[in-house]
This record gives C-alpha cells, sequence and structure tokens, in this order.
C-alpha cells in the first residue's frame, strides 16, 4: 500500500508541473506514442488481434474472460476467478508469452502468466499475435504471444472514464482512467480493483464454491515529455497486489490462500534522427507471492524475484520501403523462494530485423542470439511474406524458429532442479489468407509447429525432476470473420472465432492434456440509436485429463451463452448503463476436471465518460 501512496504523489506532482508548464510550450505536431513497435513494423505476416473499446468495457475484468470469448485461446480455469492458464495452438502455458508494453513478463518461477492475475482496466488494448514470436519477444513465444499496451497521445486534453460494475455473488469492478495532455506533454493513470466472495452454487447440485473469495487492485501511471522535436522521454509504470482463497474440491480440505506483488517501471527514451530512429529502455521488474497452505496460520512459503532489463535498438530507413533495425538487450534476474536458494541469471541478446514494402509484396526477417551462462541458446529466426492479390484478397506466409528457456523452478528447485536442461526448441510454418471488403472480413490460417526438448517433470527414484523429453507436434486451423452493417440509424455487428487443434506427443500418439480439437466463440451486436443487446456464445470441444487419452476420463464439450443489454445517456451519450446475464442456460460445465463453473448469474455496470 505504501507503493500505492508513492505513485499517487507522483501523478498529483507530475499534473501540477504540467498546469504551470502549460502555457510556455511551442506547438508540435500531434503524436501517438507506442511502445511496442514492433506489433505494427514487424508482425504483417501474421495474424494480429486488436481488442480495445467496446469489447474490453463489456468483458469482466480478468484477461481470461475477454480472450476466451474474443480469439482461439483456450484456457483451462480452476474455477471461477482461479488459477488461469492458456494453450494457444495446442502449446501448453509457458509456451505462451504476454508482453508488458513490448517486455516479456512471464513468471521468472514457472515460465508462465495466470491470466486471472491480469486486470484489463489498466491497459488501452490487449493485442493477440498468433504462431512463433521468439525472435522478436524472446523466451515462450512459441504458439503466440498476448500483449498489454499502452498509449500515450499528445494534445487531447483532459479525459476521464469511470467504470462500476456489480453482480452476483457480491461481485464488484471499478475502475477509473485519467488522461491529460498538452502538446509536449501527456498523462495516462489507471486505477482498477475486483473483487468477489464467489460463493456461487454448482448447478444441479447442493454444493456450493467453497473458500473462493479474491480481490486484486492494481495502478498504472505513464507519462511522456517531448524534450524537442527529436526527442521524446516516457515513463511507463504499474503495480498489482491480489490475494485469491484457493477454492475446495472437498469441505473436508484445508482452506489455503495465495497473495502475490508485482511492480513494474520502465523509462524509454526515443530519438528521431532523420533516416535513424534510436530508443533506449531501461526497466525494473518485480515478482512476489505467498502460500499459505492453511490460511489460519502465518506459516508460508514464498519466492521474490527482480529483474533489471536494458535495451538499445536502432533503425536505418535504407529506403522509402525499407528498414533494417540492430537490437542489443541485457536482461539481470536475481531470485530466491523457499526451495531455491538465492540465484542470478544475466541474458544478453543480439537481434537484426528487416522489412521492405514494394508495391503488392511485402517481405519480414528477424534474426537472434542470446547468450547466457545457463544454458546454451539456439540461433532464432523467421521469415515473412505476403502478397496483395488487388484490393480484397492477400496471402501470406511465416515460417519460423521459437524456444524456451528453462525456469528457475526447473534450473534450481531445491533437491530436484536440473542445470543440465536445454531449452525448448520449434520451428513453425503457417500459411495464411484475407478476404477483406469495406462491411466484412474473413481470415484463415493453417499453422504446423514441430517442438521438440519439451520440459517435464518425471519420477527419478525417490524424486520429481526436469528433463528434456517430449516432442510435440501440433497443427490446425484458425479463422476470424467480422462483419459490419451499418442502414439509417440501425447497426449490425458479427465477430466469430473458430480453431481446430490437433497437438499430440510423437512418442505416444496421444493428443495432450487439455487441448480441445475445437473451440469456437461468436459475437452478435445489434445497435439502434442509444439502445445495443448482444449476445456471445462459446464453445469448447472435449478435452482429456489424462495422457494416456482414456474416455472415461475427458471432460465434456459445453456452450456458454451471454446475453446484455446498453443504453447511452446525454447530450454525447456519455454516460453507458449496461445489464448482463451470463450462462443463460445453466450450463453445467467445468474447464478443469471438478472445478465446476458457475450457472445463470448477473451483474449490471456503469460507464462514464467525461
Amino acid at each position: 500500500m505504501r507503493q500505492f501512496a508513492f505513485y499517487i504523489l507522483v501523478l498529483i506532482s507530475s499534473s501540477i508541473w504540467s498546469q504551470t508548464k502549460l502555457d510556455s510550450l511551442q506547438q508540435l505536431e500531434e503524436v501517438v506514442v507506442k511502445a511496442d513497435v514492433y506489433l505494427k513494423t514487424f508482425s504483417n505476416t501474421q495474424t494480429v488481434s486488436v481488442l480495445k473499446d467496446s469489447v474490453i468495457s463489456r468483458s469482466t475484468s480478468s484477461l481470461t474472460n475477454l480472450l476466451n470469448y474474443n480469439s482461439g485461446v483456450y484456457f483451462k480455469e480452476n474455477g471461477l476467478g482461479m488459477v488461469s492458464s492458456p494453450s494457444f495452438r495446442g502449446t501448453t502455458a509457458q509456451q505462451t508469452a504476454v508482453t508488458w508494453n513490448g517486455i516479456n513478463i512471464n513468471s521468472q518461477f514457472n515460465g508462465q502468466t495466470d491470466f486471472n492475475t491480469i486486470n484489463i482496466r489498466n491497459f488501452d488494448d490487449v493485442t493477440v499475435r498468433s504462431g512463433g514470436g521468439s525472435a522478436l519477444y524472446g523466451s515462450g513465444a512459441i504458439g503466440g504471444s498476448i500483449h498489454l499496451n499502452n498509449q500515450l497521445k499528445f494534445n487531447t486534453g483532459f479525459k476521464n472514464t469511470i467504470y462500476s460494475n456489480y453482480g452476483s455473488f457480491n461481485s464488484w469492478d471499478v475502475g477509473y482512467k485519467s488522461r491529460f495532455s498538452t502538446n509536449r506533454f501527456s498523462v495516462d493513470i489507471a486505477l482498477s480493483r475486483a473483487q468477489s466472495d464467489n460463493d456461487y452454487e454448482y448447478v444441479d447440485s447442493e454444493k456450493e464454491n467453497l473458500n473462493g473469495a479474491f480481490y486484486n487492485q492494481s495502478l498504472s501511471a505513464n507519462f511522456a515529455y517531448k524534450l524537442n522535436s527529436k526527442n521524446i522521454l516516457k515513463l511507463y509504470s504499474y503495480l498489482y497486489d491480489g490475494e485469491r482463497h484457493f477454492s475446495l474440491i472437498f469441505s473436508t480440505e484445508t482452506p489455503t490462500k495465495y497473495q502475490d506483488v508485482n511492480s513494474r517501471t520502465m523509462l524509454e527514451w526515443l530519438g528521431n534522427y532523420g533516416r535513424f530512429t534510436s530508443t533506449l529502455k531501461i526497466a525494473y521488474l518485480t515478482e512476489t507471492y505467498k502460500y499459505f497452505p492453511n490460511i489460519k496460520k502465518d506459516l508460508h512459503t514464498f519466492g521474490e524475484a527482480k529483474t533489471l532489463l536494458g535495451k538499445y535498438s536502432l533503425d536505418y530507413k535504407l529506403f522509402n520501403n525499407a528498414s533494417l533495425q540492430s537490437v542489443i538487450d541485457v536482461t539481470h534476474t536475481t531470485g530466491e523462494g523457499s526451495s531455491i536458494g538465492k540465484i542470478n541469471r544475466t541474458i544478453s541478446g543480439f537481434s537484426l530485423l528487416f522489412k521492405q514494402q514494394l508495391k503488392n509484396f511485402l517481405y519480414e526477417a528477424t534474426l537472434r542470439q542470446e547468450v547466457t551462462n545457463n544454458y546454451e541458446s539456439p540461433l532464432l529466426y523467421s521469415l515473412g511474406l505476403k502478397y496483395n492479390l488487388g484490393k480484397h484478397y492477400s496471402i501470406s506466409i511465416n515460417g519460423s524458429k521459437n524456444f524456451r528457456i528453462p525456469t528457475y523452478n526447473d534450473l534450481y528447485w531445491e533437491g530436484s532442479g536440473n542445470t543440465d536442461l536445454k531449452p525448448e526448441t520449434s520451428y513453425q510454418v503457417e500459411l495464411g489468407q484475407e478476404l477483406s471488403f469495406k462491411n466484412i472480413s474473413l481470415k484463415a490460417t493453417g499453422f504446423y509447429n514441430d517442438i521438440t526438448d519439451m520440459i517435464r517433470w518425471l519420477p527419478s527414484g525417490n524424486l520429481w525432476q526436469p528433463i528434456n523429453t517430449d516432442h510435440v507436434v501440433t497443427y490446425g486451423l484458425e479463422s476470424q470473420l467480422d462483419i459490419n452493417v451499418r442502414f439509417q440509424s440501425h447497426k449490425l455487428s458479427l465477430g466469430g472465432n473458430y480453431t481446430y487443434t490437433i497437438s499430440k506427443n510423437q512418442d505416444t500418439d496421444k493428443q495432450l492434456i487439455y487441448v480441445p480439437e475445437h473451440k469456437a466463440s461468436m459475437m452478435f451486436n445489434y445497435q439502434y440509436k442509444r439502445v445495443s443487446l448482444y449476445y456471445q456464445a462459446l464453445f469448447v470441444g472435449d478435452v482429456f485429463t489424462l495422457s494416456d487419452n482414456n474416455p472415461k476420463y475427458t471432460i465434456d464439450a459445453y456452450t456458454v451463452s451471454n446475453v446484455g443489454f446498453e443504453y447511452a445517456l446525454g447530450n454525447e451519450q456519455q454516460y453507458v448503463l449496461g445489464a448482463q446475464a451470463k450462462n443463460i442456460f445453466n450450463e453445467d460445465y467445468q474447464s478443469v476436471a471438478n472445478r465446476f463453473m458457475p450457472g445463470i448469474h448477473y451483474n449490471f455496470y456503469l460507464n462514464f465518460n467525461f
């Protein structure tokens, strides 16, 4: 809480400073500052979907809920609000990279991100990038990557948004976002909190979700200042504090809880000098957790990691249609925990990126080599091509080599860590097609991914130890449809995602557990003047829960439907009242064995812009 108070003081002092300097600043052209330039510059030959605006405001605060209904990513969730891990193109949770303004934030301990610890109210957009991206974003970007982005804009004045949501199970979701900018100074502040008793009853049962309460709160504060017409200084910061009581399967179990606090700070200096663009980033990240095996006692296990990152990139515009970029980065991490001694790890990376846009043809290529004393890292690369056949149809192909480094738990867990582990390595190829007209677009991408040296924890004598063992091949199809039609005061929109995925262990010829062959989602929205009605649906096919694919131990397919209503008030329709009914058909379903999700439930929200 002291850190929260510190950030608030910084906000107040910065706002006062900006107002006193407002009149003395000269006029400069409007600029939108983005921290993650790779998404726009070097992702043209892969599928990238941006979620923002009404899609985010109609979702609950968790990143799990947003992506479950608006992407092809599958999630296994240990009950509502509990631990949530993704499977992207048939891969594991550790093989999905999560970035914050261009920096990989997967846990140093287990190599993944719990998507129920990410509150989407603190970000301007969430971007889903399908396919390999380790040459750009480092470890874990094998199946795909999720990007949490903040945008800093100049010369937009003073804008505020308040969001409040109350629903079943005494659930609260509140957020406040404020933007203030002049020609030279920009500040973006966001506060959010979500909490719930989470004591829902199981469908067709007298049982209820026990020990499921949770809360999380987060604060982001982002600043940008134009030193002159060529140089911009930016500061991004984020603080998260959360606690969850882990749901019980049986009432006789001992209640447990988990606390975590994460912070991120990044200073960036952007310089534009004719054909050269220089970017220097310095970031500091902390990750702390405590696990209480009995919530009535103060005894707990813990882990803490601190990361210092430096990154410099220099972009040179060879021609008007071609650019070459070199990147050097160094990451130093110190970590320790109850079962891990104090360990240091330093990773240096060297990258070279090239892109050229011809008349109807674009190609991009990247190379990356990492150096560390803990393991031998492979040379990473990617090559993508895109060709436009007329105005409405394009075809693209992309191939890449990707990897995932062993985590702290893999390498250093007391009594079991294996310092001889090799990184997981994957080779991927994908072929995409896009058909686009004024009111409709259709994307379809076929993919193939060959993963070797997958790290698994297996019994070794009386201990479990991580080893490089599995050879996994995943392949399938991703598709996305968007339709938008407007007739006078009527607006209709329809969006849908469908994913077909085969993910097999090559030694056993069995599908990986918790990877459905079929997943689909859709959204339909109708708006007439101030009134909006919308419908969401999510379908997930059968999943195996045992590696031998025993049909007796599968989770049945399920379909969940939600409906919502919105009404806009005010002269500029700046007040939006909304109501939602979720799981309207009272589907009895679970995404993890014996972790049942709620039946029909409701929530009401107000979105206020001023």
